[in-house]
């Protein structure tokens, strides 16, 4: 149990610390209808999360058991696979930094933000959250390590629970906040988007290449 907590917390912090999400949610407090959209967003932030690893973990219980000695081909296989597309989204998130006095270049649908709707706003939690290439790739490397561990269905709960806690902590702690004080957050959070729209790629890029060797190097060790 513990040994797997260790393996999908550096994927939860992974997709805890994503800008792109951070920034949409802070944009969506500071707008006109914040309450509305900010906690659809939140909604659908989580909800995409227990999707993927749950599918995943699902989807990798039917990789054969073998003894906690022995080795484990297939899971060592797919964590090697999915290390090395983390590296190489590091390097194109790397490649996409602001070069000098370059301002950053944002998603399109953020100009919108203003005039979404709880809806609107739970939808786009699920997509940034569940089909984010980046992210469903950290959902997919949990769902295979809790999933091909050979723990029972309780401690299989826990392990999923303390992944989406921790992956949906940047999202909910900021989104929670605000509705519990709203005027002494909104200075706070403006110049936290100013930074994290600026270091968006330099962020990730690191982020990403830590997460893909670690995924690399528990995949060797499943050989």
């Amino acid at each position: 149990m513990g040994s797997v907590i260790g393996d999908i917390l550096p994927l939860a912090v992974g997709i805890a610390i994503s800008p792109i999400p951070i920034i949409a949610a802070i944009l969506m407090l500071l707008s006109p209808k914040a309450k509305g959209t900010s906690v659809g967003f939140l909604i659908g932030w989580v909800l995409g999360i227990v999707v993927a690893v749950v599918l995943f973990t699902l989807l990798a219980g039917v990789i054969p058991e073998s003894d906690s000695d022995a080795s484990k081909p297939v899971a060592g296989t797919i964590k090697l696979l999915l290390g090395a597309l983390l590296l190489l989204l590091a390097v194109k998130q790397w490649r996409s930094r602001p070069k000098g006095d370059e301002e950053p270049t944002m998603p399109k649908w953020m100009s919108a933000i203003d005039q979404m709707t709880f809806g609107k706003g739970l939808g786009l939690g699920f997509l940034l959250s569940a089909v984010n290439p980046k992210n469903l790739i950290m959902g997919v490397g949990a769902g295979v390590a809790i999933g091909s561990a050979g723990l029972s269905g309780g401690e299989q709960t826990i392990a999923i629970v303390v992944f989406v806690l921790i992956a949906a902590c940047s999202v909910a702690i900021p989104v929670i906040g605000y509705l519990l004080a709203s005027k002494q957050m909104a200075r706070p959070l403006e110049s936290l988007r100013q930074w994290l729209v600026h270091n968006n790629a330099t962020v990730m890029a690191v982020l990403l290449l830590v997460i893909g060797v670690v995924m690399i190097g528990k995949g060797i060790g499943n050989f």
